[in-house]
């Protein structure tokens, strides 16, 4: 009989951390929108020098959450403060276990008095409707799932489009369209303007640095709200972003988009695994790399790690602070970006062409992540793990091959360390790994951001901050 809920996969399993190393899904796919327009290079290299389109459709979950308890559940599952949260507003959102550990993270809308949207991955949103369930809050809730992976040619709809234009010419885009000048409103402060005729919702944002916009509409309008953007951006040099080039961008901001939500154990939780499908994502996600722990809590994270230690404010009740109380902040690991080795990549690009040795583990362009979450091993000279690796690529822009690692709080910017590239023992049995060697790659602890450009141009605050010096 086929396991039908997460923990019955679990139990079915040697040990969770066995089982999440070889779910056979593979590596995160950002699905539906081309892979390059014209070419990764220049897409990522517009973000930086003109201005470039970000279509974020498909590859998030939208929930809808509507009714008089909408905000006090949100209130009850987040780190973050739900009070100066007005109307026009949005703000991440980050829950966490019951023993502290994050789930996920995303973006909530508030876009009327009980009217929000969260979009982000699955795990939140799992998170979220699991407990509007068992907390009997008078909400209504309205699911938008992220679309297939691999659609394999069949039609795909989504209750919304959603666009960004973003990178130092953006503005210029954004008032052509708009047809006048608009007003740059505060970091994620909630608008409308104008886009070939018809009124859109607008987010102020700045994913490159810059001021931009993130849109959103009726998916039926997608097609013409696209070709309008394009068509008014094409004298600043405006650029849509394909799949490829849209998954690195992270690299230089600083943003770690996939932690392992850390439900996989504890008593308390045991409720959760068995609510959740084996169908889920969570069911579903491949963990990939060279750092395999004694025990799956090895994978789980803090918000002081993943860079979101001053959203945790302690005015409100909600799941999980006992136990952040009880942490102590200085001692939790620190977010920083591992600059690697440019020589060291190379010879692993350079085993491919080699037949008397296995090659070194497949470092793909821009994206070389293989799995849903990723963990290397980040060592120091006496061989000991003082961090791990969970983003791994190489960005156009800083002709470089990056990764944003969490590491021991007393590791300094500038040290030296290497990164451990490759699983153990030839590879697990994931789709997205063949047999290999490993390579320890060196690396120079840097800044988050490792963008100057955003590092100091973008002063809106948040995990954006330069968080490692």
């Amino acid at each position: 009989m086929s396991p039908k809920s997460l923990q019955e996969v679990l139990d079915a399993s040697p040990n969770a951390v066995d089982y999440l190393r070889n779910v056979q899904v593979g590596a995160y796919v950002y699905p539906v929108v081309a892979a390059e327009f014209t070419n990764w290079r220049n897409e990522v290299r517009a973000w930086r020098e003109a201005a470039v389109l970000f279509d974020q459709s498909h590859h998030m979950d939208n929930l809808s959450i509507s009714g008089p308890g909408a905000l006090q559940l949100l209130s009850d599952t987040a780190i973050n403060s739900m009070e100066n949260f007005p109307v026009g507003r949005a703000k991440q959102y980050v829950p966490v276990t019951p023993y502290g550990h994050v789930i996920g993270d995303g973006i909530l809308f508030r876009e009327a008095e009980n009217e929000l949207i969260f979009v982000g991955r699955s795990p939140a949103v799992n998170w979220l409707l699991y407990n509007a369930e068992q907390g009997g809050y008078d909400v209504e809730l309205r699911t938008d799932r992220r679309s297939p992976s691999r659609p394999m040619g069949k039609p795909v709809f989504r209750d919304y489009w959603r666009l960004q234009i973003q990178g130092p010419r953006a503005w210029d885009v954004i008032e052509k369209l708009n047809g006048g000048p608009l007003e740059q409103l505060k970091f994620f402060s909630m608008d409308y303007m104008s886009v070939g005729g018809t009124r859109v919702r607008t987010l102020r944002h700045g994913m490159a640095g810059a001021p931009g916009l993130e849109l959103w509409g009726p998916y039926e309008d997608y097609d013409r709200i696209r070709d309008t953007i394009l068509a008014a951006g094409a004298e600043f040099g405006l650029e849509p972003a394909g799949a490829r080039a849209y998954s690195c961008n992270t690299l230089e901001s600083g943003w770690i988009p996939s932690p392992l939500p850390g439900i996989y154990s504890g008593e308390q939780l045991a409720g959760y695994r068995r609510w959740l499908g084996a169908d889920s994502f969570e069911a579903n996600s491949a963990v990939a790399g060279s750092y395999v722990p004694d025990s799956v809590e090895g994978y789980y994270t803090t918000p002081w790690e993943l860079g979101y230690g001053s959203f945790i404010k302690y005015d409100h009740d909600f799941i999980g602070r006992d136990a952040l109380e009880a942490m102590d902040p200085s001692a939790q690991r620190k977010k920083v970006t591992l600059a690697w080795d440019g020589d060291d990549v190379a010879t692993i690009h350079a085993s491919m062409y080699q037949n008397e040795n296995l090659p070194y583990k497949f470092f793909d362009l821009p994206n070389a992540n293989y799995g849903a979450s990723n963990f290397d091993a980040v060592l120091d000279e006496s061989g000991r793990t003082v961090g791990l690796s969970m983003f791994t690529g190489y960005s156009w822009n800083e002709k470089r091959p990056l990764s944003l690692a969490i590491v021991d709080p007393d590791v300094e910017i500038g040290e030296r360390l290497s990164v451990v590239w490759g699983e153990p023992d030839g590879g697990t049995r994931k789709s997205s790994v063949e047999p290999h060697r490993q390579y320890n790659v060196g690396v120079d602890v840097s800044p988050v951001p490792f963008s100057e450009v955003v590092r100091k141009g973008y002063t809106d605050g948040g995990w954006r901050k330069s968080v490692a010096v």
